[in-house]
C-alpha cells in the first residue's frame, strides 16, 4: 500500500474506503527530465498524481512561444480527461526529474461510477472549483450556513389585507386581534402598508380620528421581493433601505403574497452576524454607533467561517458601511442641509467589494446656490468621526476634509471636463474614482446629475477610452513565460496582478456603455446583457476576482488576529497554497491574461 496524501479534492469526495481504494491501487513511477509522460492522441491510462518534480502541459497545436500552456507540480494531477475522452488532447512532459503516483484506467473509472461527486470534479469550470473551494474552508463542511439556503417562501407569513376604506379603528381592532404589527392596504393605486406605529402616530401626533380610512396614511412606495430569493438577499435590501418589512409579490405588479418582517429574518440567523447590523440601526447617538463598528470583524469572519458566498458577504458589508456613515452624517449634519447635499463614497466602497474597512474615499456633492456657513469646519468633523468608527484616512487625501472633494454641481462637472481634457495620470485616476461613486447619505440625485455629466463627457471619446484603457495593463500578470505561477518568497500581488486589471478593464468598458451600476460583477451582468461581453467570459472574470478577493481576505483576516507576521495583506504566497488553490490561481490568472489581451485589441493599446 502507497501512503499518499489524499485529504485534498478530488479525493476529498471519497471517504475512507475509496480512498483505501486508491492507496492499493496506484503505483509509483519515475521519470526523467525531458521524458513524455503523456502524449497528444494517446489513449488515457493513466491518472498522474506528482509527487515529486514539474510537467509542463504542451499545445502542439501552437507555435513555440504559445506551446506551453499548464503547469504542474507537487500535489495536482493530470490525465483524467484522457481517459474520460479516450484519449489526449495535450503532450504531457517532465520538467525535471519526476516521481509520479499511477493511478489505472479500471480503477479511476470504478471510482467515478461509486462516488458521482469525484466524477464531476473533472468536467468543473472555474465558477464549480471555486465553489468546492469555499466547500473546503467552511466549518464542518457547510457551503453556506443555514440562514443561505432559506428562501423568502419558506418563512413569509400570509398577508393580512383591508379595504382602502377600512377606517383606523377596525384596523388597530384587526391587528390587536390577529396579534400582527401590520396590515397591508388593497387600493387602487396597488398595495400599501401600515403597521401599529404609523396607526399610532396617525392618531396622537397627526390629527386623524378613529374614523379615518386607511388610504390617508398608508405608505405605497413598498420594498418588495420575490418568493424564491434568499433571505439573505431580503437582509441586504432592509439594511440598504432601512425597513423592518418587505413585501412578497410573485412578479412585478402581482398581488402580495405573503410579508416578511425583520422577526421572520433574524429567526433565521442565529449567529452574531446579524446582531451586528441590528446594533448599528438601533444606535442613537455616536458613542453607540462606535461599539457598534467596532464589532464589524465579528460580522466577517462570521460570514467567511459559514463559508457564505463572497458576492453575498460584500453586499451585507457595503450597506452596513453605508448605514454606519449614514448615520454618523445625520448626527453630525443639520436636517436642513439633507436635501440639497449628497456624501458619496469611491473606489472599493463605492464598489461595494470591500469587505474590511478601507481608507477613507469620499466626497461632498452640494446643489447649486445652497447657502451652507462652515461646511468645511462640518466635514473636517465628519472625517474625524469616520477615524474613530475605523474608516483611516486616505493617503491620497481623497476626503470631504479636502476642498478639491467638495463643490456644487456645477462644480463637479467643470472638473469632470477639466480631468477628460488633460487626460494625465492624475487626472484620469480622478475619473475611475467618479465611476465608482456611490451615494451614502443626502440626497442621491445630485450624484446622478454629475454621474451623467460624467458619461456625457467621456463615453464617446474614443482617445480618452484609450487612455483611460491603458492602465489596466499598467502592472504584469504573474505568470512566467511558459504560463506557470511566480513564485518569490514574498509572494505575488494579487491586488496588481489580478484584482486591478479586471476592474478597471469591466470599468472602462461600463464607462464606454454607460453602465450606471458600480459593482464589477453587476456591470458584468450589463455588459453581457448589452452584449458587449460573452457570457462566458463574464463568468470567468466575475469567478476570477471572487477567487482573487477571497484570498486577498485571507490575508487581511490573519492580519486582523496577528498571524500575518507584517506581510502585506495582497501578497500571497504560492508555495503556502492548498494544490486546489494554486490550480484555481493559475487559471484565475491566465483569464486576467487573456482578458487584458482583449482590452489592448478593443483600444487600440497594442500601437501606444
Amino acid at each position: 500500500m502507497v501512503d499518499v496524501d489524499l485529504s485534498q479534492p478530488p479525493f476529498s469526495f471519497l471517504n475512507e474506503e475509496g480512498r483505501e481504494r486508491v492507496r492499493h491501487g496506484i503505483d509509483l513511477a519515475y521519470f526523467d527530465r525531458d521524458e513524455i509522460i503523456l502524449e497528444t492522441g494517446q489513449p488515457g491510462e493513466y491518472v498522474f498524481l506528482i509527487h515529486k518534480g514539474e510537467v509542463a502541459e504542451l499545445d502542439t497545436t501552437q507555435p513555440g512561444a504559445r506551446e506551453r500552456i499548464g503547469h504542474y507540480t507537487a500535489g495536482d494531477l493530470f490525465g483524467a480527461i484522457s481517459i474520460l475522452n479516450g484519449k489526449s488532447r495535450y503532450r504531457f512532459r517532465a520538467e525535471q526529474e519526476c516521481l509520479c503516483y499511477l493511478m489505472p484506467k479500471a480503477l479511476f473509472l470504478q471510482l467515478c461510477d461509486d462516488y458521482p461527486p469525484f466524477a464531476e470534479f473533472f468536467r468543473q469550470t472555474l465558477a464549480h472549483k471555486a465553489r468546492l473551494l469555499t466547500e473546503q474552508r467552511a466549518e464542518g463542511g457547510v457551503t453556506m450556513a443555514g440562514f443561505m439556503l432559506a428562501r423568502v417562501s419558506e418563512c413569509m407569513r400570509p398577508p393580512l389585507c383591508m379595504g382602502a376604506q377600512t377606517t383606523i379603528a377596525e384596523a388597530v381592532a384587526r391587528l390587536h386581534e390577529s396579534h400582527a404589527d401590520s396590515l397591508l392596504v388593497e387600493s387602487e393605486q396597488g398595495a400599501g402598508m401600515v403597521t401599529k406605529t404609523d396607526l399610532l402616530n396617525a392618531l396622537v401626533l397627526e390629527g386623524h380620528d378613529r374614523e379615518s380610512p386607511l388610504r390617508e396614511i398608508a405608505h405605497f412606495a413598498l420594498v418588495t421581493v420575490r418568493p424564491e430569493q434568499y433571505l439573505f438577499e431580503v437582509l441586504v435590501m432592509m439594511t440598504r433601505h432601512k425597513v423592518e418589512r418587505v413585501v412578497v409579490q410573485e412578479a412585478e405588479g402581482a398581488p402580495p403574497t405573503g410579508v416578511v418582517e425583520l422577526t421572520d429574518v433574524l429567526s433565521y440567523f442565529s449567529s452574531r452576524s446579524y446582531v451586528v447590523s441590528l446594533q448599528v440601526e438601533q444606535a442613537d447617538s455616536l458613542d453607540a454607533l462606535f461599539r457598534a463598528s467596532r464589532r464589524t470583524p465579528e460580522l466577517v469572519k462570521a460570514l467567511m467561517a459559514q463559508g457564505v458566498k463572497l458576492r453575498f458577504a460584500m453586499g451585507l458589508l457595503a450597506a452596513l458601511n453605508g448605514r454606519i456613515m449614514s448615520k454618523a452624517w445625520g448626527f453630525l449634519i443639520d436636517e436642513r442641509y439633507h436635501r440639497d447635499s449628497c456624501l458619496m463614497v469611491m473606489g472599493s466602497e463605492g464598489r461595494g467589494e470591500q469587505i474590511l474597512k478601507t481608507d477613507q474615499d469620499n466626497g461632498l456633492i452640494l446643489a447649486d446656490g445652497l447657502e451652507w456657513p462652515g461646511v468645511s469646519e462640518q466635514m473636517q468633523r465628519l472625517t474625524e468621526t469616520l477615524i474613530e468608527l475605523g474608516y483611516p484616512p486616505c493617503p491620497g487625501h481623497i476626503m470631504v476634509n479636502n476642498p478639491e472633494w467638495l463643490g456644487t454641481v456645477s462644480q463637479w462637472r467643470e472638473r469632470i471636463a477639466r480631468w477628460a481634457q488633460r487626460r494625465d495620470g492624475d487626472s484620469l485616476m480622478k475619473l475611475a474614482v467618479m465611476l465608482d461613486s456611490h451615494a451614502v447619505a443626502g440626497n442621491p440625485a445630485l450624484l446622478e446629475r454629475v454621474r451623467e455629466a460624467l458619461f456625457e463627457q467621456c463615453s464617446r471619446d474614443e482617445l480618452l477610452l484609450s487612455y483611460f484603457a491603458r492602465t489596466a495593463l499598467r502592472f504584469s500578470t504573474p505568470l512566467t513565460l511558459f504560463g506557470s505561477l511566480k513564485k518569490p518568497q514574498h509572494g505575488i500581488d494579487i491586488k496588481k496582478g489580478g484584482i486591478f486589471p479586471i476592474v478597471h478593464g469591466v470599468r472602462t468598458m461600463a464607462l464606454e456603455r454607460k453602465i450606471k451600476p458600480t459593482s464589477t460583477l453587476e456591470r458584468l451582468e450589463a455588459l453581457t446583457a448589452d452584449g458587449r461581453l460573452e457570457e462566458r467570459v463574464a463568468e470567468n472574470l466575475a469567478e476570477a476576482l471572487s477567487l482573487f478577493t477571497e484570498l486577498r481576505l485571507k490575508q487581511q483576516l490573519e492580519r486582523l488576529d496577528g498571524d500575518g507576521n507584517g506581510k502585506s495583506p495582497d501578497r500571497v504566497v504560492v508555495q503556502q497554497l492548498s494544490s486546489l488553490e494554486r490550480d484555481l490561481l493559475r487559471e484565475a490568472l491566465h483569464i486576467v491574461k487573456d482578458f487584458k489581451q482583449s482590452l489592448s485589441q478593443r483600444y487600440h493599446l497594442e500601437y501606444s
